[in-house]
This record gives structure tokens, C-alpha cells and sequence, in this order.
């Protein structure tokens, strides 16, 4: 084996040119491979955290909407907080009611959280621009939207009126900004005493919202809680929420897998025919070599070698080009505030996987340059000169 990798790497030296455009070969394909799964892998990561990031992945309310959860710390301590797959949990309830400033109203929807877990889940502190987060009953957070769209004021009472249930003074503490309009001018942001005291309900909440560990086993959690808490919860996941999501998700998964198998049959057909052409330009030193004693065995092995060698040396470059494209990605296709439009993401594993993929693929293509020099002849070689 140390004989043929010396000869090989001996080949490979000999005919610079050829080898260099050979490994350039592997490397752009390998990068390739590097950039397509990289940016699709961070895009995919974008989209999930960006639909899913700051909302409830797994949610369980009552199977009745007109019933409330009221056990639900007994609830929470003996089915979800020993369970490792679950990472956050916050309690809501809601209601829907009008908004009313002197002639104005508007429909608005009152959640009241556990704000400690609700913050964790929402992220309520970093959406905050201005004001504060509610300490006290009867305080709330409105979105920029309503704000501005109504002439609201930090610090001014307003009235809250749910139909058919009673009505409430709010002071306005906060204003906050998800960038979602359904949620910027329709949320009022509260905790659960106050919308509890509206509704005169106690100590009961119309959700429990979790966000899980592993976004894409939300189903899986939510089989298994379902079936421990009965028929009297329904609980629901945002993977049925989003199908649609879900499908695009998947169509580049399968496109960026497409892409990397074309990639990588191009790189060994490539190898293969260029190797092919070597065994015959190398034909007289093999012969030579098989006169002096040498197998067609270890005649094989040289080819085998230099197609390790390609790949290796194929798999560096690869990575390394992949990586400055994707950094460079980023630094070129921006959004008008300055953010990369795709995070960049680099997933050790993936890299690992792309180069050892190049390193088998050139050791496969090999194969067939091996075989050859294997039946090269002695006899015929000294023949044909």
C-alpha cells in the first residue's frame, strides 16, 4: 500500500497541470454541494424561526372552546414539565372585545399571559419600542399599528367592552412591534388577572402554549399528550397549521438533494474519464513497473490511490470555497437595513458529509482507471514500444 501511494503521488507530480485542473474540478464541485446545502439549510432555518420562533409550537386547550383550563398547574406538573422534549410553557387566555376611545372603536383581541413564560415564548421585551412590560392588573401592550391607526397614547385609560360579558379601564404602559400586521393592530397584550377579572372566570386560563426542542417532533408531542390527557383536551401542533410551509420546506430539501447528486455524478464521470486517459498515458511505466515484479493487484491500488489523493486534496478546497461563498453571500445580498436576506449556517456535519462524499466519490471513479491498468500486459507494452 505505502509502494502504491508513493507511485501514485509520483504520477500525480509529474503531470502538474493535469492534477491541479483535476482537484479544481472536485473543489467547485464540492463547493457546489457546500453553498446549495448551506443557504438552503439557513433559509429553511429562517422561514421555520420566522413563521414559528415566537409563537406556540404545541397548544393545548379544552375540547369544549366554552369551557376553561382550570387545573392547570396540576396539569402542567404531571404531564409536560418532566417531559425533556419541551422546552418553554406559558399560559393564555383570550378574548375577543372593542377598543373604545371616545368616538372611535376597534376589534381587538385581549390575551392575558403568565408573562414570565409568555416573554420566554414571544420575546415581548425585544419586540418592546417603547414603555414597558404590565406589572400591575389592568395594564396592557398595543401594537405600533393600533396606536398609530387610533391616536393612542402611552399612559392614557381607555375602555375595553367584551359583548354580553362587562367591560374595563386599561392604561396603555407599552407599545410593541412584531412586524406581523394581524398581530400589531389587534393584540392587546395584558396578564391573566386582568382578563380573568373581566370575565369573572378565577383562577383558569383558555390555553397552554408550548415551544418544543425540536420544532419538526411538535406532531410526535402532540400525539403523546394527547393520548395521556384525554378526550377532554384538544391539543394542536404548527405543523398542521402550516402545511403549506411544510411542503415548501420540503420541495427545496429535495431540490437542494437533486442538486447535490448531479453535482457529485458530474465530479466522478470526470475523474474517471480524465484517470482513464492517465492509465493509458502511464501505460509504459506500468509495464515497466509489472516487469520488475510488481501485481496487478498493486497496479490497481496506484489508481486507487490517486483518486484517495484527488479527493482529499478536492474535499479541502471544496470546503473551503463553499464556505467563502456563502460568507460572501451574506455579505452581498442584504435587506435594505443591512441584515443578510439568508442567515448564514454552518452545520459541522454537513461539511463533514459533503467532503467525505467527494473523498468516496473520487475513490469510486478510480475504480474503473484501476481496472484497466490491472489487465495492461507486459507483452503488449513492449510491443507496441
Amino acid at each position: 500500500m505505502k509502494l502504491a501511494l508513493q507511485i501514485a503521488w509520483r504520477f500525480l507530480t509529474s503531470a502538474k497541470g493535469q492534477t491541479i485542473m483535476i482537484v479544481l474540478g472536485i473543489s467547485i464541485g464540492v463547493s457546489v454541494q457546500v453553498f446549495i446545502g448551506s443557504l438552503i439549510q439557513g433559509l429553511q432555518i429562517s422561514l421555520v424561526d420566522a413563521t414559528i420562533g415566537n409563537s406556540s409550537q404545541v397548544t393545548i386547550t379544552r375540547a369544549n372552546e366554552e369551557n376553561y383550563i382550570e387545573s392547570y398547574d396540576e396539569l402542567t406538573s404531571t404531564y409536560i414539565m418532566d417531559d425533556e422534549d419541551i422546552d418553554i410553557v406559558s399560559y393564555a387566555i383570550d378574548q375577543p372585545a372593542t377598543l373604545v376611545d371616545q368616538d372611535q372603536t376597534s376589534p381587538v383581541l385581549l390575551r392575558g399571559f403568565s408573562l414570565e413564560g409568555a416573554n420566554d415564548l414571544y420575546g415581548f421585551d425585544e419586540k418592546l419600542i417603547e414603555g414597558r412590560m404590565p406589572e400591575a392588573k389592568d395594564e396592557v401592550l398595543v401594537g405600533d399599528l393600533l396606536l398609530e391607526d387610533m391616536q393612542l397614547s402611552i399612559g392614557d385609560t381607555y375602555e375595553i367592552n367584551a359583548l354580553n360579558i362587562g367591560q374595563i379601564e386599561v392604561e396603555i404602559v407599552g407599545v410593541y412591534d412584531f412586524g406581523v400586521t394581524a398581530i400589531d393592530e389587534s393584540w392587546l397584550v395584558t396578564n391573566l388577572v386582568t382578563v380573568q377579572g373581566l370575565l369573572g372566570i378565577g383562577d383558569a386560563i383558555s390555553s397552554i402554549e408550548m415551544q418544543v426542542k425540536e420544532p419538526f417532533d411538535a406532531d410526535i408531542i402532540m400525539e403523546d399528550l394527547q393520548n395521556d390527557l384525554g378526550q377532554d383536551y384538544y391539543v394542536s401542533n404548527w405543523k398542521d397549521q402550516n402545511a403549506d410551509l411544510l411542503s415548501g420546506l420540503n420541495g427545496q430539501s429535495v431540490s437542494s438533494v437533486m442538486i447535490q447528486v448531479f453535482v457529485t455524478l458530474s465530479v466522478v464521470l470526470g475523474i474517471a474519464s480524465v484517470l482513464a486517459i492517465t492509465v493509458l498515458q502511464k501505460s509504459k511505466q506500468l509495464g515497466i513497473l509489472k516487469a520488475m515484479g510488481i501485481k496487478d493487484k498493486e497496479a490497481s491500488l496506484i489508481f486507487l490511490s490517486e483518486g484517495f489523493i484527488l479527493g482529499i486534496f478536492g474535499a479541502i478546497g471544496g470546503v473551503s470555497l463553499g464556505l467563502g461563498l456563502s460568507l460572501a453571500f451574506t455579505q452581498f445580498a442584504v435587506n435594505p437595513d443591512g441584515t443578510p436576506v439568508v442567515d448564514l449556517y454552518i452545520d459541522p456535519q454537513f461539511i463533514l458529509l459533503s467532503a467525505g462524499i467527494a473523498i468516496l466519490a473520487a475513490s469510486l471513479a478510480s475504480l474503473i482507471p484501476a481496472r484497466r491498468s490491472s489487465k495492461i500486459s507486459v507483452i503488449e507494452v513492449i510491443k507496441n514500444g
